[in-house]
């Protein structure tokens, strides 16, 4: 399959603690699943979870080109992990029509500072 589009993204892990803890419930909500604040909220380094799925999404949009137009929404773009912990997507909604089938891979990295994600969309072109 043709790469048609490629995205990546940085976050700093200070940013998204930060607005967490001033927004708290309601920032989360806004921007991730239940099922991601569930993954995110267990783990010891939940920061850094939250900033991956925030790159990973942004990362997404870029891909895209559209940024948060066209009628689509931070939900709709979830993460998860497979049974080894591999991230891959699940779109929802507008997300997914848009995408209409086309594969899209997934690759995240953090540090304890950082969190970084990268989008291929393979596929026919838009």
């Amino acid at each position: 399959m043709p790469v048609i589009a490629i995205g990546a993204d940085i976050c700093d892990v200070r940013r998204i603690k930060k607005i967490e803890e001033n927004y708290g419930q309601r920032f989360l909500q806004k921007v991730f699943t239940s099922a991601e604040i569930a993954y995110c909220l267990k783990k010891v380094t939940k920061h850094t979870s939250l900033a991956a799925r925030f790159a990973a999404k942004e990362a997404l949009l870029k891909a895209l080109g559209t940024g948060l137009r066209s009628g689509l929404q931070w939900k709709e773009i979830e993460i998860e992990n497979d049974p080894l912990g591999k991230p891959f997507f699940s779109f929802h909604g507008e997300t997914r029509k848009i995408l209409g089938g086309r594969h899209v891979l997934l690759s995240i990295s953090h540090t304890d500072e950082n969190a970084l994600a990268f989008v291929i969309i393979e596929g026919e072109p838009f």
